[in-house]
């Protein structure tokens, strides 16, 4: 199989004031391109992971240490995620019952949104916040890099990119500011309920 940049769902200027069309063009032209061609190179047509599912691949890569796959398919996966995460619109406390019945069984909505924000703020250089399902409970988590939950025995349902690309020209290096602001006003929790299955 051969990995391809998705288009983005909505118009690059879609989500402004939170997130800048200037931010979307670098973020999806340039670095997720980026990870799907060396993904290709790395994982592609060719490799021990021909014809892998890109979960498969992502739990294979890991569980072998192989960086360069970890990394370019992870954050392939991840961003393939990221742009359905958001939408216009988003955010707010109206979440689908299947996703609220998780997040009250940990604490409920504010504990949850500042767990979440804990983690990306306190996550150390480039990598990942997550809302994640381990053993059928939803656990808030972090990771470096390219890593995400599935390289963990975890079911992903949330992440939020704390990578500089993400969030600098917007927000400079105000990464608490970023992550409310996603938080509050850009997460699309339908993507999230689909991610439950």
């Amino acid at each position: 199989m051969t990995f391809k940049l998705p288009d983005l769902p909505y118009a690059y200027d879609a989500l402004l004031p939170y997130m800048s069309k200037e931010t979307l063009e670098f973020h999806h032209d340039k670095h997720h391109l980026a990870y799907v061609d060396n993904g290709n190179k790395f994982a592609g047509p060719g490799t021990k992971y021909e014809g892998k599912s890109i979960e498969d691949i992502c739990k294979e890569a890991f569980a072998a240490k192989d960086a360069p796959v970890i990394n370019n398919i992870g954050q392939h996966y991840n961003h393939i995620h990221f742009w359905k995460w958001m939408k216009k619109g988003g955010g707010g406390k109206k979440l689908p019952a299947k996703v609220q019945k998780l997040v009250d069984e940990i604490g409920g909505f504010d504990k949850v949104r500042a767990d979440f924000i804990a983690a990306g703020v306190g996550q150390f250089g480039s990598g990942w916040a997550w809302l994640a399902v381990k053993n059928g409970k939803l656990e808030v988590q972090k990771t470096p890099n390219g890593e995400n939950p599935l390289m963990h025995g975890a079911k992903p349902i949330l992440g939020v990119d704390v990578w500089e690309h993400s969030y600098y020209i917007d927000y400079r290096n105000a990464r608490p500011k970023y992550l409310e602001a996603w938080f509050d006003n850009l997460v699309n929790w339908e993507h999230v309920e689909e991610m439950l299955g």
